[in-house]
């Protein structure tokens, strides 16, 4: 999937942001995580991203780009994961512009793949 280009300091602001207010244990355990580089590296590049070029090029996309490019979106999420980044395609913070427009059933296949594809 071509990326699209956010700033990846807005997105590391949001994701810390998130962060705090996230509830006991999905606190702890992802601030754990997100303190280490190799993790934060990899969850910005493989998780956060083509969430935020889902979002932001989804609602321009047929069905069919659309359906294609969250099947190619092989990623699997842990509980924390989903919550820090559910409020992204809910509408939250800065984000928010990109969910303008964007079709219902879109953004819930989006949620749908944070629920479903999760590690064991």
């Amino acid at each position: 999937m071509k990326l699209y280009a956010f700033p990846q300091a807005a997105l590391e602001k949001a994701i810390a942001r998130r962060m705090l207010t996230l509830a006991s244990p999905h606190r702890e355990w992802f601030a754990e995580r997100w303190s280490q580089k190799p993790y934060k590296k990899s969850f910005l590049e493989h998780k956060a991203m083509p969430l935020v070029t889902l979002l932001a090029k989804g609602k321009t996309w047929d069905a069919d780009t659309f359906a294609s490019e969250l099947a190619a979106w092989d990623a699997r999420f842990y509980d924390a994961e989903a919550e820090v980044l559910r409020p992204m395609v809910e509408g939250d913070g800065l984000v928010q512009l990109m969910q303008k427009n964007m079709p219902p059933e879109r953004a819930q296949a989006l949620l749908d793949k944070l629920a479903q594809d999760r590690h064991a």
